[in-house]
C-alpha cells in the first residue's frame, strides 16, 4: 500500500488548486484557513481518541509540532491564499512553490547529512523544466509586490517545514502530530485574523463543497499521507513528486473544468515525470 501512496498524494494534493478560488471568492483567506484548520483540528483529536492515542506530550514535541504547523498551515498556505486572493496569478504562484525541491535539495546535505546524487539533481533539473512548461509564465501581467512577497515566504516556509519535520519531530503518532501542526495552522490564522485582517466568510454552497473537499481530501488526506512519506524517505526524495503536482492540476483543469490543455503541457508532463523517477529511483 505505501507503494502507491505518493500518487495518491499527488492526485488529492494537486486537485486543492482547484477549489482554493472558490473559497477566497467567498471569504478572505485568513479566515477561510482558520476555520479549515478549526474542523481539522477537531478531527484529528477525535481519530487521536479513537486509537487511544495521548494527545499529552512533552514540551519539546509540543513546541516541535506547533511550529511545523505554523510553517506549513499558516505561513505556507497564508502565503499562497493571499497572494493569489490579492491578484497574483495562480501559474506563477505554483511555479515559485515548485521551487521547494531544488531548495530542499541544496538545505537537506548539510542539515540532514543526506548525501545528494547527481542523479537527483537531474531529476531535480528535468523536473523543474517540465512544470515551467507546463505553468508557462504570461510576462504581461502585473505581478502586486505583496503577493510576490507572500509567495517567497510560503516557499521558504514549506522548505523549511519539510526539513523540520524530517530532522525533529519523528517521536510522535501521526494523528497526534498531525493534531498539534493543525492547532498551529489554526492559532495563526487566529491572530492574523486579530491584528491584520478583515474577517468574512460567505457560507454558501460553493464555499461549503470547496472548504469540504479542502478538510477531507487535503488535510485530512494528502497531509496524513505527506508526513508519512516524510518519516519514512529522504527529504529530498519526498519533496521531489511536488514537480507533478502543477502538470497534474492542469490535467485536472482539463478534465474537470474544460480549461485547454496544450502540446507543450503534455511535453511538460512527460519531461516532469522523467524527471521524477530519476529523482526518486533507489
Amino acid at each position: 500500500m505505501p507503494r502507491i501512496f505518493p500518487f495518491i498524494f499527488i492526485i488529492l494534493w494537486s486537485s486543492a488548486f482547484i477549489t482554493t478560488k472558490p473559497i477566497i471568492d467567498n471569504s478572505d483567506p485568513f479566515s477561510a484557513l482558520a476555520f479549515r484548520f478549526f474542523i481539522v483540528t477537531l478531527g484529528f483529536y477525535i481519530f487521536s481518541l479513537y486509537l487511544k492515542q495521548s494527545i499529552i506530550i512533552n514540551k519539546k514535541n509540543l513546541i516541535e509540532s506547533v511550529f511545523s504547523g505554523v510553517l506549513f498551515h499558516g505561513l505556507y498556505l497564508g502565503g499562497v491564499f493571499y497572494s493569489i486572493s490579492i491578484g497574483m496569478p495562480t501559474g506563477i504562484a505554483a511555479l515559485i512553490v515548485t521551487l521547494q525541491p531544488v531548495l530542499t535539495n541544496i538545505l537537506s546535505g548539510p542539515i540532514l547529512n543526506e548525501k545528494i546524487t547527481i542523479k537527483q539533481w537531474i531529476g531535480v533539473f528535468l523536473g523543474f523544466v517540465g512544470a515551467s512548461l507546463v505553468l508557462g509564465l504570461d510576462v504581461g501581467t502585473n505581478i502586486p509586490i505583496l503577493g510576490l512577497i507572500a509567495t517567497i515566504i510560503a516557499l521558504l516556509s514549506i522548505t523549511a517545514s519539510t526539513i523540520w519535520q524530517k530532522k525533529l519531530s519523528k517521536n510522535l503518532p501521526l494523528s497526534v502530530s498531525n493534531f498539534y501542526q493543525a492547532l498551529g495552522g489554526c492559532l495563526f490564522h487566529i491572530l492574523v485574523i486579530i491584528f491584520l485582517a478583515k474577517p468574512y466568510i460567505n457560507f454558501n454552497k460553493t464555499f461549503l463543497i470547496a472548504m469540504s473537499h479542502q478538510i477531507f481530501l487535503v488535510s485530512f488526506g494528502a497531509f496524513t499521507i505527506l508526513m508519512f512519506l516524510i518519516k519514512k524517505n529522504s527529504a529530498s526524495k519526498t519533496v521531489s513528486i511536488f514537480f507533478l503536482i502543477p502538470t497534474t492540476s492542469a490535467l485536472m483543469a482539463w478534465f474537470f473544468l474544460n480549461e485547454n490543455l496544450t502540446n507543450l503541457d503534455i511535453i511538460g508532463f512527460l519531461i516532469t515525470s522523467i524527471g521524477v523517477y530519476i529523482a526518486t529511483r533507489d
